[in-house]
């Protein structure tokens, strides 16, 4: 058994003896409201500027949420509906469909209003789990930012227009007028099968239409790597997992799914003690980095050399290129460790480099994984966005090629690397039309405001694994005059039906009949280890209704897209060049991944997981740059007040001003910040002047045709300001126990598998 002893904080390392002085004070509730700045508590955001100050401690958040609010009496029914009964929840399985989450769900409705998210325990990949995305969604329902009605550009300002068949009337007129101009779909990833349907049919009927998918946090380059279809990846079948940056139990491709497998390795059966074992390799602390057995870090630009190393130690050929001693250890002892479980290992990647992802689907033939952990028989369906098509359109907006831009859960003004030139394009599109729920940065650029339902208000259907159906279905009438962007596709294009009978016809022809759909709504999951089967099967669209990748001359792109040759793939990692200064690495949190809930409260005030800090991003430097820039990390006045140094960062000729967090097991010269605020005001006042935007900083691979979320970095010599962030409570108290957790190694326990149970019949009471 280790007789290690951990430390929380810097502070609790350094000066061990006045934390322990502090912590006697640990849960006095005094508040120092005369320290308090004037107008604090009168300011746009107090709650969120009130915990700043003071912290999260108990009285802090009373007082925080304490507000005069009206007394509202309850009044029963005069005629009570005959299918409520006050006090009795009803449940309804649907699904959350958002970035990197298709969530099966079941909702608990009370009084004909959702209030409470479940994962659907019928479905066998999530078994039940949810995300923090979905489970604080039922809160975005209620947004008083949501955009209530149709609305039409009027000079500067949207007005209203009153009805949903004025509306279709100005857009059809709108588009006659295009002179035979290209119609260009713009949306997220579509992971619903009737509405892949729909577009299609679309693109059909409206002459010189193309849909591009395109996702905020791009995976193009793992779509390439196989062929346009990303492999399902069974952890639950790993005795070995190694990862290149890819944070996949909390931000990556399917993060629910995956942690449930992983999770299954991890817990030891004492009849037959086994675990997996997990190798990360990656440039800033992540919350899967933290559950590693062993991990290493190096920088941003070093995950294609780290790929090759990995590729050459299995025998793959090539040439291993430098890497410092440690990892190139460190790169050994894990090919030796896939070799030794052939056929039980999977490695996994977070670069969205095709070549890297190349190199990467090579070691995993080589570690036997194609077949048993890497299923290329059944796809995830999570991302589909291309970035070459998305650079194409932008090119084509710009040079007056694209005639209307209709967009879908895509915010390219917000979240594009080059989301300049994509606003430049915007406005030579003669019509552009947004079917968004919020008033995002691209929706308050277009001509056409047609609101899309919530999707607790709405029909629809989802396909997350090739074959796996999940179902989402209303739990309450539409709050405001919204419709369902497929609507709009059917009447554009001379269909009069509307999504919701287009959704049960298409289905009823699926499933055979009533009774099967029914069956599928009331069990919210269809597939094929469940019934009812499907009669009719329809094959998966999406590779036919992408936009076509053509060869062109832009200035982001001037050839066709990688064709995932591995030969190919190698010569250009071993040519790519390898940072020698500081490189920024933009990253998603747990909470709010890419910005798209970044005005949710719940969210904003979750906790990250690694840095305990709430509300904003910041800049996560090492304890070695931190010493660079002069910062007394070590000292207690860092650890105990809310202030922390201002640095400013320079990339691709933007400069932001971001507090930091020293973190430990960084890469020395790593600076990771998180992606997903900065927001308007006009999308959310709770998200308004929350961090800053830094998706600008991404950058245009033209050797691969993809976008990095890495770049090189400028950093000031010396922080240039302070401010104030909001942490949760950072100091804690053991009351006399000196660990929390006891640890041992695998090879201990079979051993001694006793070990534990004896410590505590002998642990003095």
């Amino acid at each position: 058994m280790s007789d290690k002893r951990y430390w929380q904080s810097f502070a609790e390392l350094n000066h061990k003896q006045e934390v322990l002085k502090k912590n006697k004070d640990e849960f006095k509730e005094e508040l120092p409201f005369g320290e308090l700045e004037e107008g604090v508590l009168d300011a746009k955001t107090p709650r969120r500027d009130f915990l700043k100050y003071v912290g999260f401690s108990t009285a802090a958040a009373t007082i925080a949420a304490s507000c005069e609010i009206p007394v509202r009496k309850a009044m029963p029914y005069v005629n009570r509906p005959e299918n409520v009964t006050p006090g009795v929840a009803k449940y309804f399985a649907t699904t959350f469909v958002q970035d990197v989450d298709v969530l099966p769900l079941v909702v608990r409705v009370r009084e004909g209003r959702p209030i409470k998210i479940e994962g659907n325990t019928l479905y066998p990949f999530t078994m039940g789990g949810t995300s923090a995305r979905a489970q604080a969604s039922v809160l975005d329902l209620y947004d008083m930012y949501r955009i209530p009605h149709p609305k039409r550009k009027n000079g500067k300002a949207f007005q209203e227009v009153p009805t949903f068949d004025q509306v279709d009337q100005q857009v059809a007129s709108a588009m006659i007028g295009l002179g035979g101009a290209p119609v260009v779909l713009l949306t997220g990833t579509i992971v619903s099968p009737s509405t892949k349907q729909v577009i299609r049919d679309f693109l059909g009927r409206v002459p010189n239409s193309r849909h591009v998918q395109y996702d905020a946090v791009s995976y193009s380059g793992l779509n390439s790597a196989y062929g346009g279809r990303i492999p399902a990846h069974n952890f639950d079948k790993a005795d070995v997992v190694v990862s290149l940056g890819a944070d996949f139990l909390t931000t990556w491709l399917a993060p629910v799914e995956f942690a449930r497998a992983y999770s299954s390795k991890r817990k030891i059966n004492e009849k037959a003690v086994a675990m997996s074992k997990h190798y990360q390799f990656e440039s800033h602390l992540s919350p899967t980095g933290a559950s590693a057995d062993e991990r290493y870090t190096h920088r941003p630009s070093e995950t294609g050399a780290v790929a090759l190393a990995l590729l050459s130690a299995l025998g793959g050929g090539g040439t291993a290129p430098s890497l410092n001693p440690d990892l190139t250890k460190a790169v050994q002892k894990a090919a030796a460790d896939l070799k030794a479980h052939n056929g039980r290992a999977i490695v996994v990647c977070g670069s969205n480099d095709p070549n890297v992802q190349t190199v990467v689907r090579e070691i995993n033939r080589l570690a036997g994984a194609v077949g048993t952990t890497i299923d290329t028989g059944t796809t995830l369906n999570h991302r589909q966005g291309d970035d070459v098509a998305m650079a194409t359109l932008v090119e084509d907006m710009n040079a007056g090629r694209v005639g209307a831009l209709l967009i879908y859960g895509a915010n390219p003004a917000y979240e594009y690397f080059d989301a300049k030139r994509f606003v430049d394009g915007l406005s030579k599109v003669k019509l552009s039309v947004s079917f968004c729920e919020k008033l995002d940065e691209t929706s308050e650029l277009c001509q056409y405001l047609i609101p899309n339902h919530h999707y607790l208000e709405s029909w629809g259907d989802a396909e997350p694994r090739s074959g796996h159906i999940s179902f989402i279905q209303p739990t309450i009438f539409p709050l405001f005059k919204t419709r369902p962007f497929q609507t709009s596709l059917l009447k554009w294009s001379g269909n009069n039906t509307d999504y919701d009978t287009y959704f049960r016809t298409y289905w009823l022809g699926r499933l055979g009949g009533q009774a099967a759909f029914d069956k599928a709504l009331q069990d919210g999951v269809l597939g094929s280890t469940m019934q009812p089967a499907l009669t009719n099967p329809v094959a998966d669209t999406v590779r036919t209704i992408t936009a076509p990748i053509t060869t062109i001359t832009t200035t982001t792109t001037t050839a066709a897209t990688p064709t995932g040759d591995l030969a190919t793939a190698v010569a250009a990692l071993s040519a790519a060049r390898i940072g020698t200064k500081d490189e920024v690495l933009l990253y998603q949190q747990m909470s709010i991944l890419s910005g798209k809930q970044a005005s949710n409260p719940w969210l904003l005030e979750l906790p990250d997981a690694i840095t305990r800090t709430t509300y904003e991003n910041y800049a996560m430097i090492s304890a070695k740059k931190a010493e660079e820039l002069g910062i007394d990390y070590k000292g207690m006045d860092y650890e105990y007040y809310q202030e922390k140094p201002v640095i400013e960062l320079t990339a691709n000729g933007k400069t932001v001003k971001l507090p930091i967090i020293v973190v430990p097991g960084m890469n020395a010269n790593t600076i990771a910040v998180a992606v997903g605020y900065g927001r308007s005001e006009n999308f959310s006042k709770a998200a308004a002047g929350l961090g800053v935007n830094v998706y600008p900083f991404a950058r245009w691979n033209a050797t691969s045709k993809a976008i990095e979320y890495f770049n090189d970095i400028q950093v000031s010599a010396k922080p240039v300001d302070v401010q104030k962030i909001a942490r949760v409570q950072m100091h804690n108290s053991y009351e006399g126990r000196t660990e929390v957790v006891k640890e041992t190694t695998l090879a201990t326990f079979k051993a001694r598998p006793d070990e534990f149970l004896d410590f505590r019949k002998e642990r003095p009471e």
